[in-house]
């Protein structure tokens, strides 16, 4: 029993190094999608069979000669008889080199590209000497075909396998504020001051109104009576019920200083968009032509945007940061509603930095000094007291902002690798009061391991 198994094994070896050298021996002829070729034989054809007529095509021309046409591409087995003789061809037809890839031949000659066009797009594949000209026959391929999504998949010396990039941004912005301002308004009660009734403002600053005057005139006097009206006291208020006479005065300095740091950080894949944002939307009434509103909500924080690209050494990104806050001094009131406007610092570019090199992509000093003078004619040009009759407003800003950009390729963290998750430094709800919560109310992820030994 066991010879014969061997037995048969040994034949089945013998027959299968045969077949490998006959396939080895099949003659093998190469072809392109839309060209022909002329296989010769040794002998006259007597009848010919192909596997696969829609691949290729072949027809006896002359007794010793057959013309092959490639139609599309794949591989075909094409059979040949003569009198005594019988001949077996591999037909393999490829695909044709396009009009794109002889282009990119011409212009960066030694270059191995191969060009595949389909339905779906343009794939770039092969090597290429250097990352610049890698990136070059990108850019020449998506101008020549603008509306194709190019994949490029070429090969650099030094090229990393990373195909994930991490975008750590710092955005830092600094705004001081200084104002000073001073003004003085007189005016009387609304009895007046003796005989006279009378006020003096440079119209800078909120001065009293008089309101519900009534007068009283007898054969021996006249009585004038009503009430003042204050929309703000302003800094000082001064009034004497003696003289029946005040002042208000504004004498102001006001300094302000505002600091922000954000930091988003972002993983994106390459070659794909991502989008981060820090922040809300705040609703927004429309009216259509008809008369209906409608509520459009617009977002603001800190926004990031970026498409990272992948080229050798290098990371080419196309980074969009935005940072926008509520401005409501600059805000619109519709129907009752007070609708802010938005305060934005915006950029937008592209650069290309190695992993971990950084690059201020965007920087602003922006410095605003604003003066406002008013002033009475004649009586603010009188020595001393001509000064009651002038107010001035000074106001200085002064606003730095810097953005800075750090590319990092990354990969996926092992479980050994993951950094532990925030935690509170104590109880989340005092003892008692935690409802049967295990974890010690938040503070970690399980109950304590005396609970546990417990169990």
């Amino acid at each position: 029993m066991r010879s014969t198994f061997r037995a048969l094994v040994l034949v089945l070896l013998v027959v299968a190094s045969v077949g490998a050298q006959e396939a080895a021996n099949i003659p093998q002829v190469s072809i392109t999608t839309g060209r022909s070729t002329i296989v010769t034989t040794t002998f006259d054809v007597t009848r010919i069979a192909i596997t696969n007529p829609a691949i290729a095509d072949a027809v006896v021309v002359r007794p010793r000669e057959i013309l092959v046409d490639g139609k599309s591409p794949g591989t075909i087995t094409l059979m040949v008889w003569g009198a005594s003789e019988r001949v077996q061809y591999d037909i393999v037809v490829e695909q044709p080199i396009s009009s794109l890839e002889q282009q990119l031949h011409q212009l960066f000659p030694g270059e191995e590209v191969a060009v595949t066009v389909n339905a779906d797009g343009i794939v770039l594949s092969g090597r290429a000497s250097s990352t610049q000209v890698m990136l070059r026959i990108g850019e020449v391929v998506r101008a020549a075909q603008p509306k194709a999504n190019v994949i490029n998949m070429l090969q650099v010396p030094g090229g990393s396998d990373a195909q994930q990039v991490m975008l750590q941004v710092r955005i830092a912005e600094v705004n001081r504020r200084a104002v000073s301002e001073l003004g003085t308004s007189l005016f009387t009660g609304p009895t007046g001051a003796g005989n006279w009734i009378a006020r003096g403002t440079t119209g800078q600053f909120p001065s009293v109104e008089f309101s519900e005057l009534s007068r009283t005139e007898t054969p021996t006097s006249l009585d004038v009576s009503g009430q003042m009206d204050f929309s703000d006291f302003l800094n000082i208020f001064l009034f004497n019920t003696n003289w029946n006479a005040g002042a208000l005065i504004r004498a102001l300095k006001q300094t302000g200083h505002f600091q922000s740091l954000a930091e988003p950080n972002l993983i994106a894949y390459n070659g794909r968009e991502a989008s981060f944002l820090a922040g809300g939307e705040f609703p927004v009434p429309i009216v259509s032509s008809i008369g209906q509103v409608s509520i459009q909500f617009k977002e603001f924080g800190v926004r990031l945007n970026f498409t990272p690209t992948i080229a050798g050494d290098l990371i080419r990104l196309k980074v969009r940061p935005e940072v926008s806050e509520l401005d409501f001094n600059n805000g619109i009131t519709l129907e009752g509603f007070r609708i802010p406007a938005l305060q934005t610092r915006r950029a937008e570019t592209e650069v290309e930095l190695r992993d971990g090199q950084s690059f201020a992509v965007a920087g602003l000093i922006d410095n605003t000094a604003q003066m406002d003078q008013a002033a009475i004619p004649l009586l603010s040009q009188v020595p001393i007291i001509g000064h009651l009759f002038k107010s001035r407003a000074d106001r200085k800003e002064r606003m730095e902002l810097l953005v800075l950009i750090t590319p990092r390729l990354v990969r996926a963290l092992n479980p050994d690798e993951v950094p532990p998750l925030p935690t509170l430094p104590g109880r989340f709800l005092p003892p008692g009061d935690d409802l049967g919560l295990d974890g010690g109310s938040g503070t970690v992820d399980g109950p304590p391991a005396e609970d546990r030994a417990r169990r």
